[in-house]
């Protein structure tokens, strides 16, 4: 089975490859660059590939950043300090971000033949991002396989209805080295601990009673 995987550096992308590599996918991995403030989560994604020795690309659309707002995660706001809500949610929204990687993979599975694309969508970011719902995810797997006639790409986001603990807690038990793996808007040295995903990344792992490699001691 070969697929190609959105690989954020992230938690949940992360977890998704290592669910991928347990089934028996070839997965191939794209980590795209779009002038993200935190744009340590790119080096992460190269480690975490390496060590599982996976096929990995990073695409640059850094050009499009000056068309899509003023997103903190680009740097035009500061990233807030709170626990997501409606506002924060606001502010750190990149127009589109999912829908743009999705079109690109997915003609980068068509070209290669590779039948399947993965992203690792969730629960909790269904009522912050659109482009994570699951309305989203129906809408776009046949406007992916419409597109890629010639050779036919499915979308697959098998996480849709998993809140981000019940991914943590599969990760735990996939021994996912989530020490590799990045989640902080800000992207400094270490995580803040204050912007919506460190708190929401923390509490996962709390809610499954282990500590965050990233903040132990």
């Amino acid at each position: 089975m070969k697929a190609v995987l959105i690989l954020s550096g992230g938690v949940d992308s992360t977890t998704l490859l290592y669910k991928m590599v347990e089934e028996g996918y070839e997965v191939q991995a794209l980590t795209f660059n779009y002038a993200q403030r935190h744009r340590k989560e790119i080096d992460c994604a190269r480690k975490i590939a390496a060590l599982l020795d996976i096929p990995h690309r990073v695409v640059d659309i850094g050009c499009l950043a000056a068309l899509l707002g003023d997103s903190a995660l680009l740097g035009a706001k500061e990233v807030p300090s709170c626990h997501y809500t409606e506002e924060a949610a606001r502010q750190t929204i990149v127009p589109n971000r999912n829908m743009i990687m999705l079109a690109i993979a997915a003609g980068y599975a068509e070209a290669c033949e590779i039948p399947q694309i993965f992203y690792a969508a969730h629960k909790n970011d269904s009522t912050i991002y659109p482009d994570c719902r699951a309305e989203f995810v129906e809408a776009m797997e046949p406007a992916v396989r419409l597109a890629t006639a010639w050779h036919p790409v499915q979308l697959r986001a098998p996480f849709v209805n998993l809140t981000k603990a019940e991914i943590v807690k599969m990760g735990l038990e996939l021994k996912v080295a989530y020490e590799l793996t990045w989640s902080c808007y800000r992207g400094e040295e270490k995580p803040c601990r204050s912007c919506p995903t460190c708190i929401e990344r923390e509490e996962a792992f709390m809610l499954n009673g282990a500590v965050d490699p990233l903040i132990k001691p």
